[in-house]
This record gives structure tokens, sequence and C-alpha cells, in this order.
């Protein structure tokens, strides 16, 4: 009787469910269609989180950034949304399941980004702007939580980082092919080159660097001897058009930053030690502040401007008299600067900096892109900005993040028992790397596109720190 009963009710709500959808639908309203997604997305919450970050590494690089709102504040629509609801199921599980592993706690890492958190909201409360900050704030809460704190845990089993990869991969290449088609239309023309890749990607810097970011990984698992051959073939052919991806971006600072990991890995294959590395800093520095007269004369004649020939655009990275977009970057770090010796320790608030250093900028500085407003964008560097934004605190704990990974990284594959996990933490290692130092000339860790690989990428270093360096070293990729 009970069984009859169950299925009588199934069949009624079906039925009412069918009957909603016809009514909505002859009345052109079609949200009701929805309701099946929402249950098993619901279902996946509760029951699978896991699948939820997967799902979200798929549809991050197609996500469509609405803008304009109130504010200035933006949303990623579907990833953003997604993010959300893990950041709430993670909170609720610290509230009613067990404790959060106390191993990652105590990780330099983990350490360093709360600290981060805790500033960022710290200054949310000091800003100029409060209810941007608090909006920045929330962002990063749902960029770290998911892909940092949960990251870590999921990536205990090596094989998920195989699937956060090409997961990502899968759909970043359909944004590939579809620049790639668009920027054909136009002959490849280097000006179309900036904006081909939207609405996937606001501009040509944001796609280089993603590009950059991926292709030592995708390498990685190209060479890397227990990844399938169908898996090494599927990378060399990502690898070929991630190549290209990154000519046709005609963005430098991505080159730059590819040419910057390749000198990095020479080093660590090379075990250059520290020293002769800190000493060959020192004296280029010494010789910078020795010969920098004559290197700013030098650099003040370049007038190569932005070219479709590769090596013209290439010098064109030096031109700081007649290149509009290097004098609009120096323009935005000078402002930067003014704003920090003003504000030193709070800044003016996470996420302000667009919307405050108008009145910083000087006229002898702007340029043919600068307005009197302000209004076009942040400061240009995952350094500088938090200066400006959140005083000197803030930028200490980007760099820190940064020094901690490196050394996470380099820790990882020195210690590593196995070929296999050198080659998957040094490839991690290397993208990191390429933005970290992109990250001098860009900043883009206030979107999805960026934030999802990054935090990935070092939660990843992390897990095979805390868990298989010393353990089980064997990548289990062949059924991934």
């Amino acid at each position: 009787m009970l069984e009859r009963t169950k299925t009588l009710w199934l069949y009624l709500i079906c039925i009412a469910f069918i009957a909603l959808n016809i009514y909505y639908t002859i009345r052109d309203i079609y949200i009701t269609l929805l309701i099946p997604l929402a249950l098993v997305l619901l279902y996946l919450y509760v029951y699978s989180l896991d699948t939820i970050l997967f799902i979200i590494v798929l549809v991050t690089p197609l996500a469509v950034n609405l803008s304009d709102l109130e504010f200035g504040i933006s949303v990623s629509i579907p990833s953003e949304p997604l993010m959300v609801g893990v950041l709430a199921m993670f909170m609720i599980n610290l509230v009613y399941s067990k404790p959060y592993d106390a191993r990652i706690l105590k990780h330099p890492i983990t350490i360093l980004i709360c600290f981060d958190l805790i500033w960022i909201f710290i200054t949310s409360m000091t800003s100029q702007i409060p209810l941007v900050s608090f909006k920045f704030f929330a962002a990063r809460l749902w960029f770290v939580i998911p892909f940092y704190f949960l990251g870590v845990i999921l990536f205990k089993k090596i094989r998920n980082i195989s699937w956060f990869v090409w997961l990502y991969m899968v759909s970043f290449l359909v944004v590939i092919v579809y620049t790639t088609y668009n920027h054909s239309l136009h002959g490849f023309e280097e000006k179309a080159g900036h904006w081909v890749m939207e609405p996937f990607y606001n501009d040509h810097t944001a796609y280089g660097a993603i590009v950059a970011m991926f292709i030592p990984v995708v390498f990685g698992f190209m060479i890397n001897s227990s990844v399938s051959r169908i898996l090494r073939w599927l990378a060399f052919i990502s690898l070929m058009f991630l190549i290209t991806a990154l000519i046709l971006s005609f963005c430098r600072a991505a080159w730059v930053s590819l040419a910057f990991s390749i000198l990095v890995l020479l080093i660590v294959i090379m075990r250059i030690k520290l020293k002769w590395i800190v000493m060959t800093l020192l004296i280029l520095t010494g010789l910078f502040f020795l010969f920098q007269n004559e290197i700013w004369d030098r650099l003040e004649k370049n007038k190569q401007g932005n070219s479709a020939n590769f090596i013209q655009h290439l010098q064109s990275i030096s031109n700081i008299s007649t290149d509009n977009s290097n004098l609009e970057r120096i323009n935005r770090w000078q402002s930067a600067f003014r704003m920090f010796n003003e504000r030193p320790v709070f800044g003016f608030g996470p996420g302000t900096y667009q919307f405050e250093y108008g009145p910083y900028q000087h006229s002898t500085e702007k340029t043919l892109i600068s307005t009197n407003f302000g209004d076009r964008g942040n400061a240009h560097s995952e350094y500088i900005g938090p200066l400006a934004e959140e005083g000197l605190p803030g930028m200490l704990i980007m760099a820190g993040i940064l020094v901690f990974t490196i050394i996470t990284g380099l820790r990882v594959y020195k210690k590593a028992k196995s070929r296999e996990l050198k080659i998957l933490s040094l490839s991690i290692l290397l993208g990191l790397i390429t933005y970290f130092f992109h990250g001098t000339m860009n900043n883009f860790l206030d979107s999805d596109k960026a934030s999802v690989p990054f935090w990935g990428f070092i939660a990843m270093l992390v897990a095979m720190d805390l868990y298989n360096v010393n353990g089980d070293t064997s990548i289990v990729t062949r059924d991934a």
C-alpha cells in the first residue's frame, strides 16, 4: 500500500509539473523549465559538491560578464552564482559537519590567504566606497573558498588535477576557436586582436594571460609518461591551439611572462643555486642604477608602436615615449603610488581604485586614452593595485603568497619520488609563475576567468605538498 501511495504521488507531481509548464509556455513564460535543473543542482550541492566544482570549472571560460550594474558591480553568469552556492554549503558544513583539516590551516599559504581575507574585510570597513569593497570581499570569498579551501581537499586525489585542467581546457578551446575565427574575419589585424574574444573575455590581455598560464601545464601533460596516449595527443593538439592563440592575442605581457617561465624552467633543470640567482639580480640592479640615465635615454628614443609584426610588437614593450598603452600603464601606477602616499596603511578600499584614481592623475602623465574622471579600469598590477586599495599590508600579503607558492612548488618538485609528480608539480608552478609575472603589468584576480585557475593551481601544489609528496606519488590519469 505504501509503495502504491508513493507511486501515485510521483504521478501527481509529474502531471502537475507538465500542466504548469504547458500553462506558462502558452503565455511565453519559460522559467518553469529550469525547475528540473535547479533540483539537480540542489541534489549535487548536498550530495556531490565535487561535481559542482567541476561544473564551475567547465563553464567558467564560457561565462559572460554582466557589467554596468549599480556602483560598477558586475556578475559573471553562470559561474559566480554557482560559486556563491558552494560558499554557502561550505559554511553550512563547517557548522554542522566535521572540522576542516588542521594540516591545511597550518600551511603557510593558507595562513597568508586567511590574513588576506581578514585584511580585505578590515579595509572594506574603512573604505571610501564600502558597498564596492564588500562586494570585492564577497567575490574573493567565493573565489577562494571553492577553489583553494575545497580545492586542496579535492586534489588529494591526483587524478582530480587532470579533471580540473581538462574541463577548463575543453571550454577554453571553444573560446580559442571562436576568437580565432572572429579574428580571421578581420584579416588577423593587430587592433582586431584586442576585442575578438568578447563576450567571453573583456580584452586580449586577460585572454592572453590565461593562454600563457595553461601552456606549461598542458605541455607537462604532453610529456608525462603516466598519462594515457590519447590524452597526450590531446595535450599536443591543445598546445598547438594555445601557442597559436598566444601569438594572435598580441598580448606582449603574456609573451614575456611565458618567456620568463621558460627561464625559470632552465634555472630549475640546471639546478642553479639561489646565491647565484641573488648575486645576478644584485649585479643587474646595480648596473641599472649605474647606467640609468643612458637606459632611460634609450627607452625614450624607442618610437616603435603596436604592430602586426611579431618582432616589432615585442620592441614596442620598451616604448615609453609614444606607446599609449605603456604610458597609460605608467599613469595608473603613478596615480596608485600617490593614493598610497595619502593612505599608506588602510588604502582607499578594495575594488575602489577605478573610482578614486582620477584626481591623482597629473596632466603631464595623461595619454590619449586617459579620462579626466579616471573611470577606465584598474591599476594594471596585482601588487601596486593592493598598495593603493589596501595599503602596504595588502601588497605585502600578496607578495607573501607569491613567495610561499614558489617555495611550496619547488619543495614538492624536489621531494617528489616519481618523475611523473615532478613534471606535474613543476608544470603547475610554471603556469602560476606566468601569472605572477604577468601580474606586474595587469590584474585579473577580480574575475572568475583568472581566479578559478589561479587559486586552483595553488591548491594543487598545497595538496601535493601535504598529501602526495611523501606518499603515493603515482599520477592516476589513465582513467581520468
